[in-house]
């Protein structure tokens, strides 16, 4: 499972996320997209040597993030569990078949 589609999963926890500038950021997850941006509520950001600030709203881009810190209480076991289990591609088994090797590749 790839890690975004896991974080996709926890909407309405409580997280800490730590930033490449060593900003902490402590709120609420009500939504992540595929490029890992994380959309917060109820947040308090710690930037690195000053004092804490309250917001409603925050959102994070995602290569700006380090690390998540989960809280203990989630069930990991769930949330790992991949709801549509991948499908192999068909192989052609009629018609011409693929790759034949050199040659032959332009017209007739």
């Amino acid at each position: 499972m790839k890690l975004v589609r896991f974080l996709m999963k926890l909407n309405n926890e409580t997280v800490s996320i730590e930033l490449k500038n060593g900003t902490v950021v402590h709120g609420t997850i009500t939504g992540v997209d595929i490029s890992m941006n994380t959309h917060l509520k109820t947040v308090k950001l710690t930037l690195k040597g000053k004092n804490p600030v309250t917001l409603d709203h925050l959102s994070v881009r995602g290569n700006n993030i380090r690390y998540y810190i989960l809280p203990d209480s989630l069930n990991l076991e769930t949330l790992l569990v991949e709801e549509t289990p991948r499908v192999k591609p068909k192989k052609p088994t009629a018609g011409r078949p693929v790759g034949r090797g050199r040659g032959r590749g332009r017209g007739r």
